[in-house]
C-alpha cells in the first residue's frame, strides 16, 4: 500500500489531506518531527511527505521510495535539502500562491503606517502630547514617495497593483525583470545599489539564496536615506538582524516592519525587541480566515496528483 506521511504541521486538523490520501489508496500517517533524524525516520519508504517546518535533509531523501514526491506547505522551501532530493530523484512540490493576497495586503498595511507614521503618532497621544507636526516630521506627501521593490515577483507584483491609485513612483531591482516587462508594469528597472539610495520605501520580495541572504547589513543600510523604511515579509534572512536594530537607534534609517526574522519564534534576548520605530508581527502576513484552509486544500491536491504518478501542481524551480 503506497503511503503518505506528514511530518509536522500547526492547523487544527489534516482532514482534506487524510481524504486526498484515502482516495489514492494510501496509508496516512501525521506526526510532529522536529529534528532532520526524526524526518527521515517518519519518511522511510514513503510515497508521499509533506514538510512544514521541519528539516528535510540527505537522509530523509534517501529513505523514500524512488520516485516519491515531497512537498511544502508553504511558499518557501529552505527546509528541504533541494539538492539531495532531486539527486536521490525525488519530485519537490510547494504551495506559492497561497496567500499572496494576504502578504501583498500586509505588506501595503505595513508600507503606508510607517510612511504615515502611524505608530509613532499614536504613542504621542498616548503619553499626553498633541504635536501631530513636530511627531510627524520629515513626511513626504505620497505624489513626491519613490517605492521601491527588492525583487518583483508574484507577490511584489500584486503589492505593485495595491499601489498603483496611491501616485508613488516605482523603482524595481530585480536580476530576472526584463527592461521591457519593468515598462509594461509601470516601474522603473535599478540595480540595488540606486534603488537603496533613491527609494523613501524598500519592500523585500526576493527569495533567501546566496545573492540575497543578509544582503541589509551595515554598509548597505547606510546607504539609504534617513527618513527611508523597510518592509519585510519575505524572508527574515536577507536583513541581518543586529545591524537592522542598531541602524534604527542610530537614525541611520526611519524605520521597519518585520514579519519574518531569522529565528522564529524571535528570541527574547533579540535587539530588534528594543529597537525603536520598528513594527513587529509573528509571521502573520500568509494570514487570513481562508488561507489554512486554501493552502490545506492545495497540499491535499498534489498529494492526489503524487499517488497517480502526476508531478506537483506547482514543482521547486531546480
Amino acid at each position: 500500500m503506497p503511503k503518505v506521511v506528514v511530518t509536522d504541521y500547526s492547523f487544527p486538523d489534516l482532514a482534506q489531506e487524510a481524504a486526498a490520501a484515502r482516495a489514492g489508496g494510501a496509508g496516512f500517517a501525521a506526526l510532529q518531527c522536529r529534528s532532520a533524524a526524526e524526518v527521515a525516520a517518519a519518511v522511510a519508504g514513503a510515497d508521499v511527505a509533506v514538510v512544514q517546518f521541519a528539516p528535510f535533509g540527505p537522509e530523509a531523501a534517501r529513505a523514500m521510495r524512488p520516485g516519491a514526491t515531497v512537498i511544502r506547505y508553504g511558499v518557501g522551501y529552505n527546509n528541504i535539502d533541494l539538492a539531495a532530493a532531486l539527486a536521490c530523484g525525488l519530485r519537490v512540490g510547494y504551495v506559492p500562491d497561497y496567500c499572496t493576497d494576504e502578504v501583498a495586503d500586509h505588506t501595503v498595511a505595513a508600507a503606508l503606517g510607517l510612511l504615515r507614521k502611524l505608530a509613532r503618532l499614536d504613542a504621542s497621544v498616548r503619553a499626553g502630547d498633541w504635536a501631530a507636526v513636530a511627531v510627524a516630521r520629515p513626511m513626504k506627501p505620497f505624489a513626491d514617495t519613490v517605492f521601491g521593490f527588492f525583487g518583483l515577483g508574484q507577490i511584489g507584483r500584486a503589492v505593485l497593483a495595491r499601489l498603483r491609485g496611491f501616485g508613488f513612483c516605482f523603482l524595481a531591482a530585480d536580476p530576472g525583470l526584463s527592461a521591457a516587462e519593468a515598462g509594461r508594469l509601470g516601474v522603473t528597472l535599478v540595480g540595488p545599489d540606486r534603488l537603496l539610495a533613491e527609494a523613501d520605501v524598500v519592500a523585500l520580495h526576493a527569495p533567501a539564496n546566496a545573492a540575497t541572504i543578509g544582503y541589509f547589513n551595515a554598509e548597505r543600510l547606510a546607504t539609504m536615506q534617513p527618513h527611508a523604511v523597510i518592509v519585510n515579509a519575505a524572508r527574515g534572512q536577507l536583513v541581518v538582524e543586529a545591524d537592522l536594530a542598531a541602524a534604527l537607534a542610530a537614525g541611520t534609517i526611519a524605520g521597519a516592519a518585520l514579519d519574518v526574522f531569522d529565528a522564529e519564534p524571535l528570541p527574547a534576548d533579540s535587539p530588534l525587541r528594543r529597537a525603536p520605530n520598528l513594527i513587529l508581527t509573528p509571521h502573520a502576513a500568509w494570514y487570513s480566515d481562508s488561507a489554512i484552509d486554501r493552502l490545506q486544500g492545495l497540499v491535499a491536491e498534489d498529494i492526489a496528483r503524487a499517488l497517480r504518478g502526476e508531478a506537483p501542481r506547482r514543482p521547486v524551480p531546480g
